[in-house]
């Protein structure tokens, strides 16, 4: 079977792993090498493990015969997710207009690309991303329905299907973009350290958050980079900004780190917080885009027209002033 590749390797563990230079899957067991330059289903991936397990207690365990039930077990795996794939990238647009709705999964707790406001006496999600789901619906020719959630959540929504679209302050990385489909960037953002205003001297630098309690939003690019770059540091995540806020508020957390947006937003209407003079970044650029399920490409090229369209006309910019703007408004 081409892209399938079976041999001894006498320092193999049992594990799966994705080479992130490579395009393959490798997996270890019993001190066999499995290199598949196809993606590995979970499926695919308890019936290989069963079927070396199964002839590994066997007396006749020689590496043919388990390459020739592999490939055939291979083939039966691949018929049913090579015929999806063909199909998926069609599906997804037409879905969508055939039940004539776009479903986009956010977490209205991030302000000023999406939150929470009273809007003619009703509660309402708004914000420059609600606006770019509008845009984004409007180019597909469908209404727009918002899926409220926890931040942790917003992805994982897309993977079970209750969800076309994630926007929501979504930072495309290379682990996730292993998973998922991304837009271009609509939004490129730096990281703010927010602190007690009564504090703010004793923030100097990076070097400052040694040994201090730091929080950031469970499952947000924020708590990686606290793992990442502020290892003498004391991670905290929640699932609500509002949460933290009130945790640093009381005394409970020495700093918070949000998107430059967000934080402002956040000490506009706190003024007993300041926002420390020195970002919080590592060596890769933190941009938002619309996450989708892979191999999304029509839907993907939607998605990246309407964006640039606003980009070119400057109206993306707007959206994210406009709403920040509204955000402080008291």
């Amino acid at each position: 079977m081409k892209g399938f590749e079976l041999f001894w390797n006498s320092n193999s563990i049992n594990k799966l792993i994705m080479c992130k230079k490579t395009s393959y899957n490798r997996l270890f067991l019993c001190k066999y090498e499995i290199k598949c330059s196809f993606p590995l289903t979970n499926n695919a991936k308890k019936c290989i493990i069963y079927t070396i397990q199964e002839y590994k207690h066997k007396r006749r365990f020689s590496m043919n015969k388990v390459k020739k039930v592999l490939i055939a077990m291979f083939g039966l795996l691949m018929f049913p997710l090579l015929f999806a794939c063909s199909n998926n990238q069609s599906q997804g647009v037409e879905a969508i207009k055939a039940k004539g709705k776009l479903v986009v999964a956010l977490n209205p707790e991030f302000a000023p690309f999406e939150y929470q406001k009273l809007v003619d006496g009703k509660n309402q999600i708004v914000g420059s991303d609600v606006e770019l789901a509008k845009a984004i619906a409007k180019e597909l020719g469908v209404e727009v329905e918002f899926s409220p959630m926890s931040f942790d959540n917003v992805l994982a929504s897309l993977d079970s299907g209750k969800a076309d679209l994630a926007i929501s302050g979504v930072s495309k990385t290379e682990e996730r973009s292993q998973v998922y489909d991304f837009s271009i960037p609509y939004y490129t953002s730096k990281n703010k350290v927010i602190v007690r205003k009564s504090e703010l001297t004793n923030y100097q630098s990076v070097k400052d958050l040694a040994q201090k309690k730091v929080g950031a939003q469970k499952g947000s690019i924020q708590e990686t980079l606290v793992k990442e770059t502020l290892q003498n540091s004391s991670l905290v995540s929640l699932p609500k900004n509002g949460n933290l806020i009130t945790d640093l508020k009381s005394g409970q957390l020495d700093v918070l780190i949000f998107e430059e947006p967000v934080a402002k937003g956040f000490v506009e209407n706190n003024p007993d917080l300041a926002i420390a003079e020195f970002d919080v970044d590592n060596d890769k650029e933190d941009s938002y885009a619309v996450a989708m399920k892979k191999d999304s490409k029509e839907l993907k090229d939607a998605v990246d027209k309407t964006i640039q369209k606003l980009k070119d006309s400057g109206e993306l910019d707007k959206l994210i002033d406009d709403a920040f703007k509204a955000s402080i408004e008291k």
